[in-house]
């Protein structure tokens, strides 16, 4: 009498889930915040208000390809990388927390 092979069915229906799980968890939210982040720096315009990723308020005051300069207070200019914004405040922003 032979001994009965196993299945590959039950080790490839869990890999498949495994990368299914993965890609829904991990990948696509990733991908989806990354999409969201260029939109907002495509949106990125001279007199914005943001913050930077360091906490850093300021206005946008020139923007040369990847890098940006923003004006964090009187005769303070700061040049950043468009990768180091945070997000894009609401007008006004700046002046009602002086």
């Amino acid at each position: 009498m032979e001994a009965a092979q196993p299945s590959l069915f039950t080790p490839l229906l869990f890999l498949g889930f495994l990368l299914f799980f993965m890609y829904f968890v991990i990948i696509r939210p990733q991908n989806k915040r990354n999409k969201e982040i260029n939109e907002m720096l495509t949106k990125l315009e001279v007199g914005a208000e943001i913050i930077a990723a360091s906490g850093i308020i300021g206005k946008v005051k020139e923007i040369k390809g990847g890098y940006v300069s923003i004006e964090v207070g009187e005769n303070m200019v700061l040049k950043l990388q468009k990768s180091a914004i945070a997000s894009i405040l609401p007008k006004g922003t700046i002046d009602s927390i002086n």
